[in-house]
């Protein structure tokens, strides 16, 4: 198939998998006039790139996944590789998770603190503007 029905099969654009191919994720062969030619392993491939991206992987982070498919594992995920990406990017994820708790912890606080307290006018205070 060419650049064109890849990329609408896969949901993606012709400039993406131009991208891909320049990273070293996907190899485009030639036909005799030039054009782009890609296989159904070449479909599997874009879509194990972009079904990782959908869940927060980076682009690089998809390469373990896509180098295990080349090796002929069944999925993008067989390989030690992959797995290291998984569990590096779940560290990253429940850091994150802390520190947004962490923020809700304070809010909370925070919220709790000012409805203990009567609530008042509030009052507009001009700021002194310099001439």
């Amino acid at each position: 198939m060419r650049i064109g029905e890849l990329a609408a099969r896969t949901g993606t654009t012709t400039r993406a998998l131009r991208f891909y191919e320049s990273q070293g994720l996907l190899d485009a062969r030639r036909a005799s006039n030039g054009y782009r030619e890609y296989d159904e392993d070449d479909y599997r491939l874009v879509n194990e790139i972009l079904t990782l991206q959908a869940v927060g992987l980076s682009l690089e982070d998809t390469r373990p996944f896509v180098e295990c498919l080349r090796a002929g594992h069944e999925t993008g995920d067989s390989c030690a590789d992959s797995i290291e990406v998984y569990q590096r990017k779940l560290a990253e994820v429940d850091a994150c998770l802390a520190r947004l708790n962490d923020a809700r912890d304070s809010l909370l606080a925070k919220l709790a603190g000012a409805l203990k307290t009567p609530p008042g006018p509030c009052v507009v205070v001009p700021r002194n503007e310099e001439a």
